[in-house]
């Protein structure tokens, strides 16, 4: 659960998989970790990739020479092999005690399965740790008003970035409104700039500009009210404007020409922005780190601009509130014994979350979401961007998770088609809400 692409893709993966199916578990390309619990001892999966491997090996290590009678015996797994391997072991009851999860829809499912450990009386007792992390991490680990995971690792919001120097180059400032971003857009075109860098051939980019329209038009109640399953939600006047105000970006020459056969995961959307072919690009905190390292000195040499998502004249939203990945989290098998489940929760209360992982994830060049973690920042070439990402983190009034990860797993993959119809414009707006409408869960 880094904030690199790879891993956050590799999670939407997992979300979009398909349901969990009861089957005799088969082997994947796992590594056994450091720690090897006695028989019948509790487990954990994490992801391989660094640095979150590391960070989360250590923490084990840490944990288990203090906890001998405790020990967790960790394994870790590649991206595509968890995927499978996890739907297998939560279908047949086989999990492991502790067990990564994005929050939201897959999580969802898996509390309506009756598959992961009520973990509301958990944070009842162990009050320290829940008041050293961000608040707004937990509505994403929350269903139906109990707390089902915790929240751990690094935060990453989506960011608005610009090029400085382009700005410079046409003399325009950064757009604190959507008016003034679409009074931009025929200014960088006239000037043979790209308005805005987009990957859409990945779609859950495109997604990331109607979850910031949503809120900004409709407040978080608007989104709310979706993931609630309240009838024809997609419908209301909120949801048809943001999709309206989106077709007349694309429509106006927004997005660089080509941007539905560009792909994310390649980094090729960065790219146009560093070299300056792109003016902006609304993207995850995690890009800060690859384009730091790929484009040379655009971020060194203080190219690289940073803001909130613009503000909508008249719109209910709350400028403070952000949208993106609120944290990672981790789970407890419902499948698992008592003697598994009180070795998962102390490990869950004393070494997820320690200054010693705080610090390592600091290093790491990412926001851990603890409060007053920015106090470490101070000596770091990246502490501006980083104080910026804790604040935005730390003092949103909402931070709404990714949508197709909130979403079901049917519903998140209903989205995403409709999405790429809408930003191609072979779907009208109504169209789009009445597609999304056909998903709606109560």
């Amino acid at each position: 659960m880094t904030s690199s692409p790879a891993s956050r893709r590799s999670f939407l993966t997992l979300a979009l998989a398909t349901p969990l199916t009861a089957a005799a578990l088969t082997s994947c390309g796992g590594s056994s970790g450091p720690g090897e619990a006695a028989e019948g001892g509790a487990s954990m999966w994490i992801l391989t990739g660094q640095p979150g491997e590391g960070i989360r090996t250590d923490a084990v290590d840490a944990f288990n020479a203090a906890n001998e009678d405790a020990a967790i015996a960790l394994t870790a797994f590649q991206n595509d092999a968890y995927k499978t391997k996890i739907r297998t072991a939560m279908g047949a009851d086989q999990a492991p005690t502790i067990l990564p999860s994005w929050g939201g829809g897959g999580l969802r499912d898996y509390v309506r399965n009756d598959k992961v450990e009520d973990l509301t009386g958990f944070f009842e007792e162990n009050t320290e740790l829940r008041d050293k992390l961000f608040p707004s991490a937990f509505a994403a680990a929350t269903v139906d008003d109990r707390v089902y995971a915790v929240p751990c690792e690094a935060v990453t919001p989506i960011v608005l970035y610009y090029n400085r120097a382009v700005f410079e180059q046409v003399g325009a400032q950064p757009p604190a409104t959507w008016d003034e971003l679409m009074a931009l857009v025929p200014v960088f075109n006239d000037a043979g700039i790209a308005p805005i860098s987009l990957g859409g051939q990945s779609r859950w980019t495109n997604m990331m500009w109607l979850e910031y329209l949503y809120d900004r038009i409709g407040g978080a109640e608007l989104f709310q009210s979706i993931y609630d399953g309240e009838p024809d939600a997609w419908s209301q006047p909120a949801s048809i404007d943001a999709l309206t105000k989106t077709q007349e970006l694309v429509e106006a020459g927004g997005f660089v020409t080509g941007f539905a056969s560009i792909a994310a995961d390649t980094n090729a959307d960065q790219a146009l922005l560093y070299t300056g072919r792109a003016a902006m690009m609304l993207h995850g905190a995690w890009t800060y780190g690859s384009m730091k390292a790929d484009g040379g000195d655009f971020v060194t040499g203080g190219d690289l601009g940073w803001m909130t998502f613009p503000t909508v004249e008249g719109g209910a939203g709350d400028p403070s509130a952000t949208v993106g990945n609120p944290s990672g989290y981790y789970a407890v098998a419902a499948s698992a014994t008592d003697e598994e489940k009180e070795a998962a929760k102390k490990f869950l209360a004393e070494g997820l979350v320690t200054d010693a992982t705080t610090q390592a994830w600091i290093e790491s060049g990412s926001v851990p979401i603890v409060l007053g973690s920015d106090s470490q920042f101070e000596g770091s070439e990246d502490a501006e961007w980083l104080q910026f990402v804790y604040d935005l983190a730390s003092g949103a009034s909402t931070f709404q998770q990714s949508w197709d990860q909130a979403l079901s797993p049917t519903a998140a993959d209903k989205l995403l088609e409709n999405i790429e119809r809408l930003f191609n414009l072979s779907i009208t707006p109504q169209q789009f809400a009445d597609e999304m409408n056909t998903t709606l869960e109560a």
